[in-house]
This record gives C-alpha cells, sequence and structure tokens, in this order.
C-alpha cells in the first residue's frame, strides 16, 4: 500500500525518528539498524527534524543520524522539520523567515541533499504571523531547495490560513492522533477535505504508551493473531486515504511489526468497534 505527500507516492507507514534521538535513545548502530529495518520493510518515508537531539550541543542529531543510514537510496523520503530551538536544555520556538531560511540551509548540509523531500514548520511561533512562517517554507520551494512543505501541531484554522499563503501548496499537516489523543480529528478530516496529506505522531500513544494499548484493539489483534499496535495503526490508515501515521521505534523489531499495519485489512464491524474504545 503507498500514499502520496504532495503527488510524491510514499509507503502507507513512516517511521517517526524521534525516539532515536532523545533521552533514552540507543546506542548508533542501533540506531542505523532500526532505521534500515524501516527501509527493509518497506518504508519510504522518514520523519525527523533539526531539534532532535539531547541538547544544543547536539543540535541535528536526528538529521545526521538518517543521512547516514538512508545514504545512496534515492526512493525515500526524508521528512525534516524546522521552527523550535534547543537553547539553553530547553524548547524554544523561531518561525522568522530569516531562522527558517538558515535552518534549510544547515539541514541540506546535515541530510547532504541538494533539495529536501518535505520540509515543514515544527510549530507555529506566536510572535510570527503564520503567513510569513509559510510563505517563507513557500519562498524555499521556489527557489529548489525543498521539495514539498508542511505544517506541524497546528489547528484547522492555521491549516487554511498556510495553505493561502503557499497558493494552496501545503503538502502535510504532522499533529498527535491515537486512540488515546484523538482532538486532531476535525485537522484529520480538513486535509481528508483539502487532500492534505495527515501525519499522526506518536500514533501508538508515545513514548512508553504503546505497550499499554489494550481494550477491543487487544481483541482485534487476538482474533488476526497480530500485536495491538499493528491494529492500531492498521485503524488509523482505515479513517482516510491522507493518513499516513510515522510510529517511533527504538528497534528494528517494533518498525517491522508497525511497518506490517499496512498489509492488515480490518472489518467494518471492526473499525466501528474501534472508533467507539
Amino acid at each position: 500500500m503507498h500514499r502520496t505527500i504532495g503527488g510524491v507516492p510514499v509507503s502507507a507507514i513512516g517511521l517517526g525518528e524521534w525516539p532515536l534521538s532523545d533521552s533514552g535513545r540507543p546506542g548508533r548502530q542501533t540506531a542505523l539498524a532500526t532505521i534500515r529495518a524501516a527501509l527493509e520493510a518497506g518504508v519510504t518515508l522518514i520523519d525527523t527534524a533539526d531539534a532532535y537531539c539531547l541538547d544544543h550541543t547536539d543540535f541535528g542529531h536526528g538529521e545526521e543520524l538518517v543521512a547516514e543510514a538512508v545514504a545512496g537510496r534515492e526512493d525515500v523520503l526524508i521528512a525534516t522539520k524546522a521552527g523550535c530551538t534547543r537553547e539553553h536544555g530547553g524548547w524554544g520556538l523561531n518561525g522568522s523567515p530569516e531562522y527558517l531560511k538558515k535552518a534549510c540551509d544547515a539541514s541540506l548540509r546535515r541530510l547532504d541533499v541538494e533539495a529536501i523531500g518535505l520540509y515543514q514548520l515544527h510549530a507555529p511561533d506566536p510572535s510570527v504571523p503564520l503567513s510569513e512562517s509559510a510563505g517563507a517554507l513557500g519562498e524555499l520551494l521556489d527557489a529548489g531547495k525543498v521539495r514539498t512543505v508542511g505544517m506541524s501541531n497546528v489547528d484547522t484554522a492555521q491549516i487554511r490560513e498556510a495553505n493561502e499563503a503557499l497558493g494552496g501548496r501545503l503538502a502535510s499537516v504532522q499533529n498527535e492522533f491515537s486512540p488515546r489523543v484523538r482532538s486532531s480529528r476535525p485537522e484529520l478530516e480538513l486535509c481528508d477535505e483539502l487532500g492534505i496529506a495527515f501525519l499522526p505522531y506518536s500514533p501508538l500513544g508515545g513514548v512508553g504508551a504503546a505497550g499499554r494499548i489494550g481494550g477491543a484493539f487487544a481483541e482485534v489483534a487476538k482474533a488476526h493473531g497480530v500485536s495491538p499496535q499493528r491494529v492500531c495503526l492498521a485503524w488509523e490508515l482505515a479513517q482516510s486515504p491522507v493518513v499516513i501515521p510515522i510510529p517511533g521505534s527504538r528497534r528494528p523489531t517494533t518498525i517491522r511489526d508497525s511497518a506490517a499495519a499496512a498489509h492488515l485489512r480490518l472489518t467494518e464491524d471492526e473499525l466501528t468497534t474501534l472508533d467507539k474504545e
């Protein structure tokens, strides 16, 4: 099963790289093995960000890791994000056009590519009009430094504003969505209406929560002889053709299981039951 982002075909399940860069991350060789296991399982969308790191001392860790793991694979869409800072040990926001353009140049160097496949605003900066941040991404698109652009952590009004600023070229929206967190359903439905890819992050509930998926998801999983996590991702895929979950993983075995969700078909009765869970 394949889906599209801005007309570019990608696997229906992507890999969220964040768990390989934050606290508790595995050793580098295990991290590389996890990304490569995803590729071997047919995953062709890897999502990272310049701010995926422990702190400012290894800013860009995620991008450098992905670049090493994906080197030589022209069939993989690498998505990255900018707009979050990691100064003074914490998280900050900078959505100014000047910052985003400089961040893009730095990401191009770390990823060692001529153009970034999908470049996303990590989160809106309240101190900068969203139209200005989106406009900067549009300029990067026009300059050929990025091939498609997206927004993350946005509401429906912001999706419409960004898409208008981009002249209808908004390719994706990345928001949190899972059985546990369904508050982004209005954004998912709007993306479905507009034909914009919707990339649920933390689709299994976030780091440490994936193992606690139970209830109806566990019952359906038992009936199919698969994991509750695989059922969860298959349920999300069934929400709309624009949905492309990007589960994180710290081990090759878990991303292989997640990738297999693209081949799991749930019945209408099962989907109805899971919708009510």
